[in-house]
């Protein structure tokens, strides 16, 4: 039986964080979404929940990390293609996300990544098929 992830990630505005991510190309649900979650699709099996920091706050008990000062997860998802790693990207640093660090480039492996407007890092990942080693 296929499973659904449903990362979780506390934010602090949701028009802007909306606005930031509908300019990479990604939709919300209309169903799970309102003015304290959002429900971003990023494939048919995984989804975000965009959650404003106090309603993030009722579903656990201890304190919610600032991801502009900790960080708490790395989200990775893998690309079709070096060139669609280098424009989410270019539209990320557009839309007002930082890029904290350089593409990095292991031959069978192309990385880049940025981070959202609360600070959450997301890495962007394309493997070049038949060249990942073998261990």
């Amino acid at each position: 039986m296929p499973k659904q992830i449903f990362v979780n990630l506390p934010i602090s505005d949701m028009q802007k964080s909306q606005a930031f991510f509908k300019s990479l190309g990604f939709t919300f649900n209309p169903q799970f979404t309102n003015d304290q979650g959002a429900c971003m699709v990023v494939s048919d099996d995984i989804y975000v929940m965009l959650l404003v920091k106090d309603f993030f706050q009722t579903f656990t008990g201890k304190p919610v990390a600032d991801a502009t000062k900790t960080t708490e997860v790395l989200i990775a998802l893998s690309c079709d293609n070096r060139a669609e790693v280098d424009d989410l990207v270019a539209r990320a640093l557009t839309a007002g996300g930082t890029a904290p660090r350089q593409p990095q480039d292991h031959g069978f492996m192309y990385a880049h990544g940025f981070e959202d407007l609360d600070g959450h890092v997301w890495e962007l990942v394309y493997m070049v098929p038949g060249e990942v080693p073998v261990v």
